[in-house]
């Protein structure tokens, strides 16, 4: 088996406990590297050799995860209104803090064949004109 296994870890005490429904394996450890290697020797041991991801999952970490998608969308709003407005990259980027690298990976998703439908009703779609040539 070659693809990765997904899984979460939460805290537990001292130690991060690991569960892996779809093989029934439990693995622990005092830190997230050690909960991984424990949970992979487990996954071995019922004949199971794919590498382990696991996500750290805590109260925190989702608040934290949640206020990231949040900044991602307005970082994504404020490029796309920035370049209707005729702003240069250079200047996008200045204003937003960002990369100018980044803004050219943000317009591009945004001017994407095939984008996410509700992204698009998020910020209005880019004119041909106005997109970056690289």
């Amino acid at each position: 088996m070659s693809d990765s296994i997904e899984c979460e870890a939460v805290r537990r005490g001292r130690t991060w406990v690991v569960h892996v429904p779809e093989h029934d394996v439990y693995g622990h450890g005092r830190t997230l590297k050690a909960a991984r290697e424990n949970t992979e020797e487990g996954l071995a041991l019922v004949g199971v050799t794919a590498p382990v991801t696991i996500t750290a999952v805590t109260p925190e970490l989702e608040h934290l995860r949640s206020a990231e998608a949040a900044y991602e969308a307005a970082l994504g709003e404020a490029v796309a209104a920035l370049l209707l407005r005729r702003t240069t990259l250079g200047d996008i980027a200045q204003a937003t803090g960002v990369p100018p690298s980044r803004v050219k990976r943000i317009l591009a998703r945004r001017s994407a064949p095939g984008e996410d439908p509700s992204a698009a009703e998020a910020a209005p779609p880019m004119p041909a004109a106005l997109t970056p040539s690289g």
